[in-house]
């Protein structure tokens, strides 16, 4: 697996036995891998600054006002988990983006409740999980809700309808299986499910999962592989760009794309959807990321750039 969309091409995984690697970066590569390599060079961590990078290529997206240091961005009052404020001008003017902001903050005092099994198409899973945290105590599930909210300022001022699975306004989840219904029911043009991951440490990077290809019991995948995968790469390739942050080096070998026929989400999606894991929240060089609130910005800003690319290709 590789990004072999119009936004990136990857770097390889670095293994020692290799020798140096020979990149050549063609004219139509637009900057998400030279910006990832002067990352390295420079020993950059993509905490800093203010993200303003370069327009992406078809979609100018607009960023709102980034964050500072590990406070969490304040949302604007919001309506319910799965209506948007009216959608304004702009290039994603009668689209629909669906974001399923990972875990419910409710999960840890309702674990039965959680852990009640859905069908998920392939098999049975938990409804629901709590999500991980950061070892000083940063959950994956307040880290989800807060890059929503940004990603929602941004997409509506291009003009999109913007839908929350949940907004933290309910006792526990959805379940995997309402969550890939609120999407198919809302006729989304992209769903992007938003988590950070709780590996070991030494594990960094993002990574993004892509529906397999299922068709069993109630999940038929294939009419969504192919554009789910187009979603997802853009994606990664403007997560690069706007957040400096390498691909998973333990999941997806260096591509940071990673397929999967295993969860609900993704198998009872009838419409284009990803999930993307921003970081690991147990690696104390990713949790000074995942808790910095220009980094979120930048996150927020990455996902968006690719939602917006997709959209208006």
């Amino acid at each position: 697996m590789s990004y072999v969309g119009p936004d990136f091409e990857p770097p390889r995984p670095r293994r020692p036995r290799r020798g140096p690697l020979t990149i050549a970066v063609a004219a139509l590569v637009p900057g998400a891998l030279l910006g990832w390599l002067l990352y390295e060079a420079v020993g950059g961590t993509g905490g800093d600054g203010d993200g303003s990078d370069t327009a992406v290529p078809r979609a100018s997206v607009t960023s709102s006002t980034a964050a500072s240091g590990t406070d969490d961005e304040k949302p604007n009052p919001s309506p319910s988990a799965t209506s948007s404020a009216p959608a304004a001008s702009g290039p994603l003017k009668g689209k629909v983006v669906v974001i399923d902001p990972g875990h419910n903050p409710g999960n840890f005092q309702h674990t039965t409740e959680i852990n009640r099994q859905v069908n998920i198409g392939t098999d049975r899973k938990e409804c629901d999980t709590t999500g991980t945290s950061t070892n000083s105590g940063y959950t994956e599930a307040k880290f989800t809700l807060d890059v929503a909210h940004r990603m929602r300022r941004i997409l509506e001022k291009q003009g999109a309808t913007v839908k929350f699975t949940q907004d933290g306004d309910r006792p526990y989840g959805p379940c995997v299986d309402e969550r890939a219904r609120i999407g198919n029911d809302a006729h989304a043009d992209a769903v992007v499910s938003v988590h950070a991951d709780g590996s070991a440490t030494g594990n960094r990077g993002f990574h993004v999962i892509l529906p397999a290809s299922v068709d069993e019991g109630a999940a038929d995948t294939r009419p969504i592989v192919a554009p789910s995968r187009d979603l997802g790469e853009r994606i990664a390739g403007h997560f690069v760009r706007r957040t400096g942050s390498a691909p998973s080096n333990y999941i997806g070998d260096g591509t940071g794309l990673d397929t999967r026929d295993d969860l609900g989400g993704l198998n009872l999606s009838t419409v284009p959807k990803v999930f993307i894991e921003c970081g690991n929240m147990r690696d104390s060089k990713d949790e000074a990321l995942l808790t910095s609130g220009a980094w979120r910005q930048k996150a927020a800003q990455g996902i968006s750039d690719g939602i917006a690319g997709f959209l208006t290709r």
